[in-house]
């Protein structure tokens, strides 16, 4: 008992000095009523102070709460006090640019990250409004400015918000301009945020320039020369923003490259940071887009289009059954639709890129299909391969050759490198449309390109096993777990490759001659990630059958891996 009291005592000090220090009344308040509720409070408390979030795949990130584990006004000036501290130790000059979405807090954070900037004597420049981290990522390159800091939280939970720096060309580099921070760039401005003194002592200034509206309009007029002018464009988009922000930019971006304007799903439409219509706002999880889908399947559109919430990543669905003329079900009844795999959208993309005569390096990630390696081996094309993460994908190749586009499994797309060093859900929407436009000429669709494919390179197959947990020391067990009792077999087959990243990442990857398996913990949720992979020939140019046999296979494998994993 005199342990627990002291340590509830010992929390207690730390929470009354962060009281002290906290700017906003609203955070002192919402704090004090926990403390008020001791000793019951105590394991909330805890956790509120179990140590201050840092910077990881995609900068600062974490739920909506008072105290130094969470997102609030005093992470966010301790964060931009850093940050600039860090930038002016590096030399950088000119202005800082900053974003944010429409999530709880998001125009707060930006507002005072401007005001910390000013304070230091940096100019700040902000977005007119909330707008998707695409157009962030090109206002820093588009403004010369020296950082770019993103308020969002991209596809998590309505309770979380978090914080994406960008560097520019002065400290990014050629590679790195407009880009995520990597090491050691992260590693430098983590340091800083933590010597940062009294938030009382940081300097406050005006809250910046507003930018207006050409900085968005630039955005679009360079978003569609992303794909060829004069090209087909009849097909009806239906289109969901899920309550983020990427509406209307998605919008006037297709009909100012000729497109019909997309079909919007109405009570999704508009910004709304409770996500009221989704349990999570994320269109890979179950359920996300299926008033997207309802309303494809009403209005007989050709596509169905969603993004992620600050319109990053790109989702696509496409019909399972075709319809008649009049827009009513075919023969086989009411058409069904399915959600492309990022993978099948990512070697979409690339497939359609290459054919339109697009050299450069192809890239993608690990942890993603291997069939975008093929196609480029017999195309004669450079690839590369790199760690999870746009940070990484952006910088493939060392500069050897030029980026053309990249990719990565968990839908996102970069179509347009010198536009957008990131990910970006819009100009990939665009290329997309192109492609599925075209094909629509021929009175074919994206699945019969993807069996083209498959019947060139054979089918391949991916998947993935992931397990979201409450307790992140199940994912680290789960890690030794692997590590430890390694299997020597995958579907029968002996595992030809075992290779460990630490302590470069944490990752395992197990190959055989037909399969592969990266295992990872999540950089931005409490996950535990299993990237499964089969690679299933075509014989007899039956690309069906090879797809049931991959999917078999595929099933097996995620038995296998889950057993393994002990989860």
């Amino acid at each position: 008992m005199a342990a627990q009291t002291t340590d509830i005592d010992t929390i207690r000090e730390r929470a009354e000095r962060w009281l002290a220090d906290d700017p906003d009344p609203a955070g002192r308040a919402e704090l004090r009523a926990v403390l008020d509720q001791l000793p019951g409070s105590a394991a909330e408390l805890a956790d509120r102070f179990a140590g201050p979030l840092t910077f990881g795949t995609a900068g600062l990130r974490g739920p909506l709460r008072a105290g130094p584990n969470g997102m609030n006004l005093a992470v966010v000036t301790q964060a931009a006090a850093g940050l600039v501290g860090w930038l002016a130790a590096q030399g950088g000059t000119g202005p800082l640019v900053i974003g944010y979405d429409a999530r709880r807090g998001s125009h707060e954070f930006a507002q005072q990250t401007a005001r910390v900037a000013t304070g230091a004597g940096r100019p700040a420049l902000l977005l007119p409004r909330p707008l998707p981290t695409p157009v962030l990522a090109y206002a820093v390159r588009q403004l010369g400015a020296v950082a770019g800091v993103m308020v969002t939280a991209s596809h998590n939970p309505p309770q979380d918000n978090g914080y994406k720096v960008y560097l520019g060309a002065e400290l990014g580099g050629e590679l790195g301009a407009g880009a995520q921070i990597v090491p050691p760039a992260d590693a430098g401005i983590e340091a800083a945020i933590r010597a940062v003194g009294p938030l009382a002592q940081v300097p406050l200034g005006p809250a910046g320039q507003v930018l207006g509206d050409d900085i968005v309009a630039g955005y679009v007029a360079r978003a569609i020369e992303v794909i060829s002018p004069g090209g087909p464009r009849d097909l009806a988009v239906a289109y969901t923003p899920l309550h983020g922000v990427g509406a209307a930019v998605l919008t006037a971006a297709f009909v100012a490259a000729g497109f019909p304007m997309p079909g919007v799903v109405p009570d999704q439409a508009e910004p709304d940071p409770d996500f009221p219509t989704v349990s999570f706002p994320n269109p890979e999880e179950p359920g996300a887009v299926d008033r997207l889908v309802a309303l494809a399947d009403r209005t007989a559109a050709d596509l169905a289009i969603a993004n992620d919430p600050d319109a990053d990543r790109c989702a696509v669905a496409v019909r399972t059954a075709p319809t008649g003329p009049d827009g009513a079900a075919g023969a086989d009844g009411r058409p069904g639709w399915r959600m492309l795999r990022g993978d099948e959208v990512g070697v979409l993309l690339a497939d359609h890129l290459m054919r339109r005569g697009v050299t450069g390096l192809y890239a993608t990630t690990i942890v993603s299909s291997s069939l975008l390696r093929a196609m480029c081996a017999a195309r004669g094309l450079p690839y590369d391969e790199t760690l999870t993460g746009f940070k990484w994908i952006v910088r493939a190749g060392g500069g050897a050759e030029p980026l053309v586009f990249g990719y990565e499994e968990a839908l996102g797309y970069c179509v347009a490198p010198d536009h957008v060093r990131d990910k970006d859900g819009i100009t990939a929407a665009l290329t997309v449309a192109e492609l599925a436009a075209d094909l629509k000429t021929q009175g074919r669709t994206l699945t019969d390109r993807l069996d083209e494919l498959a019947a060139e390179f054979g089918v391949h197959h991916t998947d993935q096993l992931s397990v979201r947990v409450d307790d992140l020391r199940l994912i680290t067990d789960a890690m030794a777990r692997i590590r430890a009792a390694t299997p020597s077999t995958l579907l029968g087959q002996p595992v030809t490759e075992a290779q460990d990243l630490l302590p470069d990442a944490d990752v395992v990857i197990l190959r055989t001659d037909a399969a592969r398996v990266v295992i990872r913990p999540s950089g931005t949720e409490p996950k535990l990630k299993a990237y499964l992979e089969v690679m299933e020939p075509v014989t007899g140019g039956d690309v069906a059958a090879a797809r049931a046999r991959a999917a078999s296979a595929v099933a097996a494998l995620r038995a296998e891996v889950a057993h393994a994993l002990g989860m």
